[in-house]
């Protein structure tokens, strides 16, 4: 039977210490040059792999963090997982990766399991889930971060931006232009924190102006361009259609975008459309789509580092809010003279 090689095979093949190897494989940067390319040359030639189930059991602690998003379909998600991980690698932390597809039920499971299977800490997208999970997080001591909201009312620390702001402001960008016949396309805002809240942000710019906020038309669907388009062509064959719609996502507002050309619509002349998140699609849609950009890049990397921070040391951070920005693009015009 081939022997498994050890740390301290590496050793001999390098012709440095076992302390050496081990420093180089846990802290790199703490090796010189010259012999760190050694042992990873030594590693390589005799096929040696650290054991890092002994590793846990000794440090209790399992240098990986779990992460639960709704759904990898949508790029937003993506692109703020990307700047968590490459922030989790430079804390010498793996990731390990679920998504609920927005269910409750399924990422109930998933936590469960990423603390069955030693994660020692946990992203979850928005505050609103059963409080036992919670309690099941607190009782094994497994810290989490909220992420992609800001409430700091809520007792669990986050960081992201206020949805219900961000949305405010666009809506109030969108009654700048005239427009007073409203809609909404949105997600479900059952069990969706971030959904319901950029609803609110709609009606409360609303209320502002000094406008009803329950003349607001609200079609909830799921995410989707198919989904947007069906929602767009509901509101559009309406007795009194709106002027204007806003969405609750790019992938909502670039559905309903394809459905107005489709229906002979002029975007902005006839109907005025607007999304959220400024995904990649947004600028190269025809025209391209007014939306809110949310800081992906650095809610993630900010993320790593508070998470990696509340593993290592148990302290609870506050809360981190960060910017939204209106892309106020072609999609968005005046209202049209005939309404």
């Amino acid at each position: 039977m081939t022997k498994t090689p050890t740390l301290a095979d590496v050793a001999r093949r390098a012709g440095v210490s076992t302390a050496t190897v081990s420093r180089c494989l846990n802290a790199p940067e703490r090796v010189q040059r010259e012999t760190r390319e050694r042992i990873e040359a030594a590693v390589a030639e005799i096929g040696y792999s650290p054991n890092f189930g002994a590793r846990a059991l000794a440090a209790k602690r399992t240098d990986t963090i779990g992460a639960i998003v709704p759904t990898l379909e949508n790029s937003v998600f993506a692109r703020g997982l990307q700047a968590f991980q490459t922030g989790l690698v430079a804390q010498g932390m793996t990731l390990l990766l679920a998504s609920s597809a927005y269910r409750p039920d399924l990422e109930a499971a998933q936590i469960r399991t990423l603390v069955a299977r030693g994660a020692d800490g946990l992203l979850l997208i928005g505050h609103e889930r059963d409080p036992a999970l919670y309690d099941f997080l607190a009782l094994h001591r497994v810290p989490v971060l909220v992420a992609w909201v800001y409430d700091p009312s809520e007792p669990r620390p986050s960081v992201g931006f206020d949805n219900k702001a961000a949305m405010a402001e666009m809506t109030a960008a969108v009654l700048a232009q005239g427009h007073r016949r409203l809609a909404t396309i949105s997600g479900h805002t059952r069990f969706n924190d971030r959904t319901r809240d950029r609803v609110a942000g709609v009606r409360a710019a609303m209320a502002a102006q000094g406008l009803d906020p329950a003349t607001l038309t609200v079609i909830e669907t799921p995410y989707g361009i198919e989904t947007g388009a069906r929602a767009m062509a509901d509101l559009m064959t309406a007795p009194h259609p709106p002027t204007a719609v806003i969405c609750g996502n790019d992938v909502l507002a670039l559905g309903a975008l394809r459905q107005a050309r489709a229906m002979g619509l002029r975007v902005p002349e006839d109907v005025s459309i607007t999304g959220f998140d400024d995904t990649e699609l947004s600028t190269v849609a025809d025209p391209p789509l007014a939306t809110v950009s949310i800081p992906h890049g650095e809610m993630g990397a900010r993320a790593a580092i508070m998470l990696t921070e509340m593993v290592r040391t148990g302290a609870q951070p506050d809360s981190v809010a960060l910017p939204c920005v209106l892309r106020l693009r072609g999609s968005l015009g005046p209202v049209p003279r005939a309404a």
